[in-house]
C-alpha cells in the first residue's frame, strides 16, 4: 500500500496545483467570484489531503504498528477527495446546486481519515 498511497498522493498534489493554474488563469473570467472560491476550495482541500496521503505512505514504510488504521486513513483521504473536491469542482462548472450536497459526504470521509490517522499516532511507539 506504500507505493499506491505515495504514488496517489503525488497525481493528487499535482492534480491540485493544475487545477490551481486553470482556476486562476482559465476560469477567473468565466465563472463568478462565488464559484472562483468553490472551485479554489475544492483544490485548497486537494492540496492538503494529498499532503497527508503523503504521510500516510510514509509512516506505513516505517511501521508495521496500525497499518490497517493507516490503510484506513488512506482510503478515507482517497474517498474524500473525490467526493468533496471532486463535488466542489463539478458545482463551480456547471452550477448544479445538488452537487454541493455531495461535498459533506467527502467531509465525513476527510473525519474519518483523520480520526484513523490519530488513533494510529496514539499507538505508535
Amino acid at each position: 500500500m506504500t507505493r499506491f498511497f505515495l504514488s496517489i498522493a503525488a497525481i493528487l498534489a499535482g492534480l491540485s496545483v493544475a487545477s490551481g493554474a486553470f482556476a486562476s488563469h482559465a476560469l477567473k473570467e468565466r465563472l463568478s467570484e462565488r464559484a472562483l472560491a468553490i472551485f479554489e476550495t475544492g483544490s485548497k482541500y486537494q492540496m492538503y489531503h494529498a499532503l497527508a496521503l503523503l504521510a500516510i505512505g510514509v509512516l506505513l514504510s516505517r511501521s508495521e504498528v496500525a497499518s490497517t488504521l493507516l490503510n484506513t486513513a488512506g482510503f478515507a483521504f482517497i474517498a474524500g477527495v473525490v467526493l468533496f473536491s471532486g463535488s466542489l469542482y463539478a458545482l463551480s462548472l456547471s452550477g448544479i446546486k445538488w452537487l454541493g450536497a455531495v461535498a459533506p459526504l467527502g467531509g465525513v470521509a476527510f473525519l474519518v481519515g483523520w480520526g484513523c490517522l490519530a488513533v494510529a499516532a496514539w499507538s505508535f511507539k
